[in-house]
């Protein structure tokens, strides 16, 4: 009995990480990524559920509260963002799926240049609070139990993704920047994972794509104008691999193309940005992994380019009822 309970321990725990990481998912573009970050929709074990902790700051041309990412040439934002979350995983239709909701919250200010005078916007408070659903199409069938969880190893996966921002942050309509956006957005996406080798704790390599669409309501009273924004499309690519049981690293690249917005029928110019960055992470505990990322533009030279540099750094917690009893069981049997 006490091997047995050994075993689910191990089994369940070096699953809970990835747990952990599924609940952040809406965090990338939602949040102020310019990504998606790397290994968030590996599937675990259903039940899970997990609280997202991350701080980022970024600089740029653009508000990085928006993902429609619209460019002000001339500008230069700063931006300070925490963010809390809560996600719990589930078995839909013999499906691995995720339910997880958002709230953001911080503060941005900036310069923005305007014939050859200086203009400075702040602003603080919360932003507008993200719902998320995920579905496995392709892969795996669900991890209902210990037993799934040992088998389990993600091979090709595909996933249905679905992002719905409600518009009730922080908004002032006396100015252009906000962290709240006073519209409707959200994007539809398919997430997908290559393992790459061998399912080894310490060897795992995989490819991730997502290829993204976001879309965007109107929104009527942007300083007295209306402000509409066409679909965006948005592709990220994560190549990841362990270096130890308890450390990963990735690759990250990001492609944005479309979103030009029309204020009052005038029409800017679409956002066509290419940018680069890395993660690192690592679990602390069996539940507790810690994350470190970076990520720059890189086709930015022109003052109409997308332009954008940003740090990260977020602590998640994870658990499950069945990993939990049978860590306090072992514990007792000491």
């Amino acid at each position: 009995m006490h091997e047995d309970t050994d075993s689910m321990t191990r089994a369940g725990g070096a699953r809970l990480p990835a747990a952990a990481l599924l609940a952040l998912s809406a965090l990338g573009p939602l949040a102020v990524q310019a990504q998606t970050p790397a290994r968030f929709y590996l599937d675990t074990l259903s039940g899970s559920t997990a609280v997202p902790l991350i701080v980022e700051s970024i600089n740029g041309n653009t508000n990085p509260f928006d993902p429609a990412h619209t460019v002000t040439p001339g500008a230069d934002f700063d931006a300070t963002l925490a963010m809390v979350g809560y996600g719990h995983t589930f078995s839909l239709f013999d499906r691995s799926a995720l339910a997880a909701i958002f709230l953001p919250m911080g503060r941005i200010s900036g310069d923005v240049s305007l014939n050859g005078r200086t203009f400075n916007q702040s602003a603080s408070g919360f932003g507008d609070p993200t719902l998320e659903f995920a579905i496995n199409l392709i892969g795996p069938s669900a991890q209902k139990d210990i037993p799934d969880a040992m088998r389990y190893e993600p091979g090709f996966a595909l996933h249905l993704l679905a992002d719905l921002a409600l518009p009730i942050g922080e908004y002032d309509n006396d100015q252009t920047l906000n962290i709240g956006m006073n519209r409707w957005y959200g994007r539809v996406a398919l997430p997908m994972t290559w393992q790459l080798g061998a399912w080894v704790p310490g060897r795992r390599t995989t490819l991730e794509l997502l290829p993204s669409v976001w879309l965007f309501g109107e929104n009527s009273d942007y300083v007295g104008q209306t402000l509409e924004t066409e679909p965006m499309f948005q592709l990220d690519a994560h190549l990841t691999r362990d270096f130890t049981e308890h450390l990963w690293g990735s690759l990250d690249a990001v492609w944005l193309n479309g979103g030009a917005a029309t204020i009052d029928g005038v029409k800017g110019d679409a956002n066509d940005t290419f940018g680069l960055g890395f993660t690192l992470g690592y679990s602390i505990k069996e539940n507790l992994q810690l994350t470190f990322g970076y990520k720059s533009t890189l086709n930015d030279s022109n003052p109409g380019d997308m332009q954008m540099d940003s740090f990260n750094l977020s602590l998640v917690f994870g658990w499950h009822p069945l990993i939990e009893g049978s860590r306090r069981l072992k514990e007792n049997q000491q």
